[in-house]
């Protein structure tokens, strides 16, 4: 039993890998926002994060199991509309989550090409989607091993960046934050806030970690951490190399268009490489997880029992399922949108996280005003969030309150058909 434990550096590199991700499509989507104020949007995002994973790390020891947040939410809140919605809704985040990653995947894919038209880089994300489903249908092993390697190279390759970069900043580009600025930093730092949701992948380990009780806490913030660090300086060197301007012009591959200057069109190939090697693992983490999560809730619901379905495995219905919206969103929503929806979803779902721990906190063994900060942090951002995009895109607001209602509204479907008593 033993020889199956994971340890420490392992685990690590599944968080780390889980959440760099993010950092390609949230990098552009932050400058366009929050402009010089890219790095402090950044550190506060990263925090409100840090603060959450004391929650998750508290829970995870407690309920050691690949559960992760569903059980979670279920052992404080039971199974009730309130755990059977937010469960809805993190499998909706989750799938808003994956489109933020290929239209990463397919936005640097067409900077390696002479031709930017729209249609190659949709053609690049409905590849890439089919080519996870596919991959995901075949194994579910295969990216998952080389995991360590693939972090080990974007991570170096990142760190070459900074190393580099910092001999070519220019600190004249980098303007103090004001006052005046600090809405459009806060806007910004609450628009990417998903780029740090990976974390929650390293709940999912705790059954196989050794020493679990040990080693999950040191895990969670250090990955958190060091991800911050890293986010913060590769914003410094951006806004440090390149005006601005030309960094918005190409802000959907923002990364690879700097790295030029800094590394050379060799070191722009390498970046652009990183990034798809990147989005594309965490994509197919994520789809596999979003997938057997879809599949999970149907059959907890009674939508249907036993492994198959008319001789189809019950597991490829919610890959499908997962998939097919996955390829609407990637391919007919502006990246800003995404990114917003996915981080209100996010900041709803680690608000109740962090109530769930508050609620247990004497079973945890935790403090219980850390989590109730943490959540309270958590609505304040979300509610912040909400604000700026009804300032300036309304139509967002209306595809959040869209994927609530319909949480709710399966939940409240559920226990009418099956004339159960509707309770919290």
């Amino acid at each position: 039993m033993s020889s199956k434990k994971i340890g420490f550096w392992s685990v690590w590199a599944l968080g780390v890998g889980g959440i760099v991700g993010g950092l390609f499509p949230a990098l552009g989507v932050v400058i366009q926002i929050a402009h010089t104020g890219a790095p402090l949007a950044f550190a506060i995002a990263g925090t409100i994060a840090l603060i959450t994973t004391y929650a998750y790390a508290k829970l995870s020891v407690a309920h050691p199991c690949r559960g992760g947040t569903v059980t979670f939410l279920n052992q404080a809140f039971g199974l009730g509309l309130f755990s059977g919605t937010l469960n809805l809704l993190l499998w909706f985040s989750y799938v808003v989550m994956l489109s933020f990653y290929l239209n990463a995947f397919g936005s640097y894919g067409v900077s390696l090409f002479t031709s930017t038209q729209p249609m190659w880089k949709h053609l690049l994300i409905s590849l890439a989607i089919l080519g996870t489903t596919g991959l995901n249908l075949l194994t579910a092993n295969y990216i998952g091993k080389s995991q360590i390697w693939i972090v080990s190279f974007k991570v170096g390759i990142l760190i070459l960046f900074i190393t580099m970069g910092s001999s070519h900043i220019d600190i004249s580009r980098i303007e103090p934050v004001s006052v005046s600025s600090l809405q459009s930093i806060f806007a910004g730092a609450m628009a990417i806030f998903l780029s740090y949701e990976g974390f929650e992948l390293i709940a999912n380990t705790a059954e196989d970690l050794v020493n679990p009780k040990y080693t999950l806490p040191r895990v969670y913030y250090s990955v958190i951490g060091f991800v911050i660090l890293l986010y913060v300086l590769i914003a410094l060197v951006t806004l440090g190399t390149e005006p601005i301007e030309k960094i918005l012009a190409a802000r959907d591959y923002a990364l690879a268009e700097v790295a030029k200057p800094i590394m050379g069109q060799l070191g722009s190939v390498l970046i652009t490489i990183a990034a798809l090697l990147s989005t594309i693992s965490a994509s197919n983490a994520t789809l596999y997880g979003s997938a057997r999560f879809s599949s999970i809730i149907a059959k907890s619901r009674g939508f249907y029992s036993g492994s198959q379905i008319n001789g189809i495995d019950q597991s490829s219905i919610g890959l499908f399922i997962t998939s097919g919206i996955t390829l609407i969103i990637a391919n007919f929503f502006d990246i800003n949108r995404i990114s917003t929806m996915g981080s209100a979803g996010f900041l709803l779902i680690f608000a109740a996280v962090n109530l769930a721990n508050a609620r247990m906190y004497r079973y945890t063994k935790s403090k219980q005003w850390i989590s109730l900060l943490g959540a309270g942090i958590c609505l304040v951002a979300l509610g912040m969030l909400i604000w700026f995009a009804l300032q300036t895109d309304p139509q967002t607001v209306w595809i959040l309150v869209f994927m609530v209602g319909v949480a709710i509204g399966i939940e409240v479907i559920y226990y009418l058909s099956n004339k159960r008593q509707l309770h919290l």
